[in-house]
């Protein structure tokens, strides 16, 4: 168990590196329009998986509730939203494309907010990948390995294009290939600590789990609406960002799905 448990938890954190990979293989940054694809597919991947994956298990393990299993979930979601929040106000960081640093005032370089960009969504991503894996671990019936591992699956394909989105972007900062194959993977680091963390923390509190999952999902939901849905939009007119939605969701669904 511990052994599939680690191997889980790794897999979303592979996907990132191999993304950030990509940078050896780029001449300059990204075009526009794959930047787009790449940041709807991510969102599409991550709005299936925080529904399938998170909020619907967090009401079947609150089915004793009856009518008000949607309470746990419910709660989780917005302490999840609040969250993010909170990290986003307190956290300098600069999103792809974007001039303006958000958060606290700080003299971080451009290249050290991109990371912390990303960074900031990958910890809901940790977190629900660890809450899951607790699930299954803690002996719930509503979470079966092959649903744990079909999340981490999952997340991993959303991390290629992730790693690549942190990473592509600052060739034109005139980061050198291997210093932002290195940022890329660093800020997908914080994925498989931000799962141990969760998974530590509920071998204490198993009741909790509903509102974990709830609060993975509203994290994860705040990451997509916050700075994937923006990124996928921006500039010119283009569909391209809203097709890419709809593919990496329905990947996820059928993920879930046979798989889980």
């Amino acid at each position: 168990m511990i052994k599939n448990t680690i191997i889980g938890l790794m897999i979303p954190f592979l996907g990132t590196i191999l993304g950030s990979a990509c940078v050896f293989f780029l001449k300059k940054d990204m075009s526009e329009n794959l930047k787009k694809a790449l940041s709807g597919f991510a969102a599409g991947v991550m709005v299936a998986a925080s529904i399938w994956s998170l909020i619907i298990p967090a009401m079947e393990q609150s089915s004793d509730m009856g009518k008000l299993s949607f309470v746990p979930a419910v709660i989780g979601f917005w302490f999840g939203i609040l969250f993010l929040l909170a990290i986003d106000a307190l956290t300098p960081h600069l999103h792809a494309n974007s001039k303006e640093p958000e958060g606290v005032k700080s003299r971080l370089k451009n290249t050290t907010m991109l990371v912390l960009a990303v960074t900031i969504h990958n910890i809901p991503e940790g977190m629900a990948v660890g809450v899951v894996f607790a699930s299954w671990i803690s002996g719930e019936e509503t979470v079966s390995f092959s649903a744990a591992l079909t999340l981490a699956i999952g997340l991993a394909i959303q991390n290629f294009p992730e790693g690549s989105i942190v990473s592509g972007p600052m060739l034109s900062e005139g980061t050198s290939k291997g210093k932002a194959f290195g940022y890329g993977v660093l800020s997908g680091a914080v994925e498989p600590v931000a799962a141990a963390i969760t998974i530590i923390a509920t071998t204490f509190i198993k009741s909790a789990l509903p509102y974990l999952l709830g609060f993975a999902a509203g994290a994860m939901i705040y990451a997509v609406v916050e700075e994937l849905v923006p990124e996928m939009s921006q500039g010119k007119h283009s569909n391209i960002g809203t097709i890419s939605f709809a593919f990496g969701f329905t990947l996820m669904l059928a993920l879930d799905v046979a798989l889980g």
